[in-house]
């Protein structure tokens, strides 16, 4: 098997990838408070949360962070997506002038789309909030009873399968382009008989 044809079979296994990469969630998130009054606690659970990467781009436009989910689902999902219908129509057109130019444009665009990369950063930062706790004393007086309470919050994040599958993805997709492209120059560079 050539490195062309190497190369999309990467690329082809990176979109498997890339599907569970955006539907399945990301991280998840749960922030408790608790309340402890001599002896006594009182504790709940503030947020509890899991998000895709879709999940993200539609909880964003909804709460009106307009250029944030239309900058993630460019360069997350649109992107992606393109490049690979892009290679696959290079593919379909084999050893021509027009499957090179394809491979060198997706290469140039995966330079730009590595602002996937930046979106798993982005929950990689997310995820640096695991375990972060916050505590504070508190007192107040009733009819001359002095009354101390601590409240505390502690913040847990974890990442969820779609992190590994978009993160397999885009060194998939990255290894599968470069494939490509080499192949591709070693056919051109190869003297003809």
């Amino acid at each position: 098997m050539n490195k062309t044809n190497l190369g999309f079979a990467f690329n082809i296994i990176a979109l498997f990838l890339f599907v569970p990469g955006i539907i399945l969630p990301m991280f998840s998130m749960a922030t408790n408070m608790t309340a402890e009054i001599g002896t006594s606690a009182l504790s709940t659970n503030i947020i509890n949360k899991e998000l895709s990467l879709l999940g993200t781009v539609r909880e964003l436009w909804q709460d009106e962070r307009i250029l944030v989910a239309i900058l993630i689902f460019a360069f997350s999902i649109a992107i992606p997506v393109f490049k690979t219908l892009l290679l696959t129509w290079g593919f379909i057109k084999r050893n021509t002038d027009t499957e090179r130019k394809i491979v060198e444009f997706v290469a140039k665009i995966g330079k730009w789309s590595m602002a996937d990369v930046f979106v798993v950063a982005v929950f990689l930062a997310v995820l640096s909030t695991n375990h972060s706790e916050t505590a504070s004393n508190e007192s107040f007086s009733i009819i001359g009873i002095q009354i101390d309470f601590l409240i505390s919050s502690e913040t847990l994040s974890s990442a969820g399968l779609g992190f590994y599958f978009f993160t397999a993805y885009c060194l998939t997709s990255l290894l599968g382009t470069q494939l490509s492209q080499n192949g591709l120059q070693q056919v051109n560079s190869t003297p003809a008989a």
